[in-house]
């Protein structure tokens, strides 16, 4: 049955196929709102939306946020757009013009659609990097802006595009910045999320690797919180134009994540292999939330280990498959 409190009929979300994407796709559907997924299938999965076929107000569509003309026709008649698509982090130090063209060019070209079929509302999903290394804590959307990776820089720019079409053009904006986001279908692989790589990498009887000395602490986010977030964003008028930090302030270092996870699977003493810190990496992230709480009245009521014992379950299964 629709939702009476989501004010749109018709959705596009990029990335559909995608981990957080998928999700997102997921509670559309299952809100009655006609939702069309987008995804150019090098990261996003068929498998991910398999169970959501059924339903006819669902379509998935094979497009690559680079390709304006086709993008122009599937946006006729959309409403609101979820814009998940991203160069990863983990991909940008390999091609970093393709990080640029995808994070960048990608979002300015959606935003120009926006203008010409009139979307009602825009909800950008960003990220935690555009920071840089902390200058103070916790760290909240005021502070500045100096990322040290290209992804960050990328993702920066998309970011100042959104804005740029805010102030210029009165689009209805959103920006939510997430930070290290968790659950069931995160990607797996060595480019995935780190949760699910250590899963991974135990299920199959290799080693952990932390790059760094495992002291360096994350922001984890469950994957159904960050939904919440966007569907609150896009309906609440109170979050137009604004920036968000879209974060649990759940801080968990990576040692305490490895020995959580292999805690979940029954392993005992796990084989931990210590790499070269990866450049750009920022070592603490102590989050400022109170921002998106205020304004979305949001509460990021997962708990860290049932969160973590939800994703780790899934991996047992999936892998099984």
């Amino acid at each position: 049955m629709k939702s009476t409190k989501f004010p749109f009929k018709k959705a596009l979300v990029t990335g559909g196929a995608g981990f957080i994407g998928s999700h997102i796709v997921e509670k559309l559907v299952e809100m009655g709102i006609e939702t069309i997924s987008v995804d150019n299938y090098f990261a996003g999965k068929h498998e991910n939306l398999e169970h959501l076929k059924k339903y006819e107000h669902f379509q998935e569509v094979e497009c690559d946020v680079l390709d304006l003309d086709k993008l122009d026709q599937i946006v006729r008649g959309v409403e609101v757009i979820f814009h998940q698509a991203a160069s990863k982090k983990t991909i940008c130090l390999n091609d970093p013009r393709k990080d640029l063209d995808i994070n960048a060019k990608g979002t300015f070209n959606l935003l120009e659609l926006c203008l010409k079929h009139k979307i009602k509302k825009y909800v950008h999903a960003s990220t935690g990097s555009v920071y840089g290394e902390a200058q103070y804590f916790p760290q909240d959307e005021n502070h500045p802006l100096l990322p040290t990776s290209y992804y960050g820089v990328s993702k920066l720019a998309g970011e100042k595009y959104v804005q740029v079409f805010n102030h210029l053009y009165g689009l209805d904006t959103t920006v939510l910045r997430y930070f290290h986001v968790y659950g069931p279908r995160q990607e797996s692989s060595d480019v995935g999320g780190v949760v699910s790589i250590f899963t991974r990498r135990m299920l199959h009887g290799k080693p952990i690797i932390i790059f760094g000395d495992g002291t360096q602490q994350r922001s984890f986010t469950y994957v159904k919180d960050v939904v919440a977030a966007n569907l609150i964003a896009a309906s609440n008028t109170n979050c137009s134009g604004n920036v968000y930090n879209c974060a649990s302030g759940i801080k968990v270092t990576i040692k305490e994540l490895a020995d959580n996870v292999s805690e979940q699977l029954g392993f005992h003493n796990p084989v931990i292999k210590y790499e070269d810190w990866t450049p750009g990496d920022i070592k603490i992230f102590d989050i400022d939330n109170s921002k998106i709480i205020r304004d979305m009245g949001i509460r990021f009521t997962t708990d860290f280990n049932k969160g973590l014992e939800s994703t780790v379950n899934w991996a047992l299964n999936y892998f099984k498959k």
